[in-house]
């Protein structure tokens, strides 16, 4: 388990996180959201212990975190790591004798993992002249081969394609079924919505969302409506009490704000249109993370 619990830390006058508290659980994904400068970052850097918090705490399977927990973390951060003269080879087995591997282990295990991403030609290559997608899977597998308890990826699909990203979601599963505790950090949100049981949205370095993403969306109600239509769409432009947050020539995807009802919207549809498929939904993610932020703007003093 990792549990924060009432984070703060700044830098100079800046509070980079204000009273940040959540729990993420063995067997279980957790996402942190937010936008830029959010405050992200700045509190998985506590977990690991590479920065220490004003105040508050962190514990990782109820251990204060410092020395003895980074032994059970693997670690992926957002600016890379990897030493671009070294060769891959010898640059995983540097990892994997600092997490405490022999070389004969590390050596098998690296083996394994080229292997399973189809890299094996790659580990005489020196790291700087692989693609950044290729480097993307280095840095992924020097981040598990040790294999942790614990796994945490700041933005780990940033510059992968989709069949490479697809690999690594399969094997975040993966790890996920094996009973391990999963936290990365994304601004894409379909492979939240994909993949994460439970998230913290931070905004302004608060925690302003927090708990099971089922629950969260359900907590929400069916307040949006999916419209795809065949003519002139814009009457839509039109209709009062709305947002609309994604729109192309054939389909709208509308939030229903206070004042508005569907069948309302439903009715203009027709009169307008040929409706091909009008269903009342859950929000995405997207809109629960626009509608959040937007309701917190001002609330904390990070940027």
């Amino acid at each position: 388990m990792i549990d924060v619990s009432h984070l703060w830390k700044s830098f100079g006058k800046k509070v980079a996180v204000q009273d940040a508290s959540f729990k993420a659980e063995p067997g279980r994904i957790f996402g942190l959201l937010g936008p830029n400068g959010a405050g992200k970052t700045t509190t998985i850097r506590m977990i690991n212990d590479i920065l220490t918090p004003d105040r508050g705490e962190v514990r990782i399977k109820n251990v204060i975190a410092g020395p003895q927990t980074q032994k059970w973390i693997g670690y992926m951060p957002e600016e890379r790591g990897l030493y671009k003269k070294m060769k891959v080879g010898e640059q995983l087995l540097y990892f994997a004798k600092l997490k405490g591997l022999s070389t004969s282990e590390g050596k098998k295990v690296i083996l394994q993992w080229l292997e399973r991403f189809e890299a094996s030609d790659w580990i005489k290559q020196e790291v700087g002249e692989l693609s950044k997608g290729m480097s993307q899977k280095i840095q992924f597998i020097a981040t598990i081969l040790h294999d942790p308890d614990i796994a945490i990826f700041d933005e780990p699909f940033s510059g992968l394609d989709p069949i490479n990203s697809e690999l690594l979601k399969t094997v975040i599963l993966e790890l996920k079924a094996q009973g391990k505790t999963i936290l990365f950090s994304t601004h894409r949100m379909e492979q939240v919505e994909q993949m994460c049981d439970d998230i913290a949205l931070f905004n302004e370095g608060q925690v302003v969302l927090t708990g099971n993403l089922s629950e969260i969306k359900s907590s929400f109600g069916e307040n949006t409506v999916l419209l795809e239509y065949e003519g002139d769409g814009s009457f839509i432009d039109a209709i009062e009490h709305v947002r609309i947050n994604n729109r192309s020539n054939r389909f709208a995807e509308i939030r229903i704000l206070e004042g508005q009802a569907a069948s309302a919207i439903l009715k203009k549809a027709i009169e307008q249109v040929e409706v091909k498929k009008f269903e009342q939904v859950e929000p995405s993610l997207t809109e629960i993370f626009i509608s959040t932020v937007n309701s917190t703007k001002g609330m904390g003093s990070a940027t």
